[in-house]
């Protein structure tokens, strides 16, 4: 469990900078330029989260239970995630009225999906793992709602429509075709 904590703090911790250290932030975009930050920020996110999850399955092979999650809260899980999937895409769909009304829905989608994987999960490696994802996006929706936000174009029905189907679609193609094969637990 310790590689997986590990690769939480790295890749929570370089999503965090923004949250405690917003001033050094601008200051390092500043002096590295905005590409060679990205790029930074880029590398230093995939190698935690690759750490992060490689841990996590590692966790998974000698698992701590903390309780028996009842079996109907897999379906609770499979219902939560469509609104997740819709906020996910939300956050790339410009002019779509969810990004519009809510600022910040990839950070509630976050909030969505590990919510619902705490729920159906009851091993202590998944409390932590999605814990601390939980806990970073209650953080993050919190810093983002304080910061002055740009203005956002007007919210287009296609846009919204848009967003609803490839939601819908790609939450489809995840649950019935991906999440087996990238987790090895069928959805229901």
């Amino acid at each position: 469990m310790l590689v997986m904590i590990l690769g939480l703090v790295i890749f929570l911790g370089a999503h965090s900078v923004r949250i405690v250290a917003d001033d050094w932030r601008q200051a390092q975009i500043a002096k590295l330029g905005e590409l060679r930050w990205k790029a930074l920020y880029s590398m230093l996110s995939i190698f935690g989260l690759a750490i992060a999850i490689w841990g996590y399955g590692q966790m998974r092979l000698d698992p701590v239970w903390v309780w028996q999650p009842p079996v109907a809260l897999r379906h609770l899980v499979a219902l939560l995630m469509i609104p997740a999937f819709i906020l996910l895409v939300a956050a790339y769909v410009p002019g779509n009225a969810l990004k519009a009304k809510l600022g910040h829905p990839m950070i509630l989608a976050v909030k969505v999906w590990a919510f619902a994987h705490l729920l159906a999960n009851g091993r202590l490696g998944d409390i932590v793992f999605f814990g601390a994802f939980l806990l970073w996006a209650v953080f993050d929706f919190r810093a983002a709602r304080r910061r002055p936000r740009d203005a956002a174009p007007a919210p287009r029905m296609a846009a919204t429509l848009a967003t609803l189907v490839i939601g819908v679609v790609a939450y489809y193609l995840f649950a019935v075709h991906l999440h087996v094969w990238i987790t090895g637990v069928p959805v229901m």
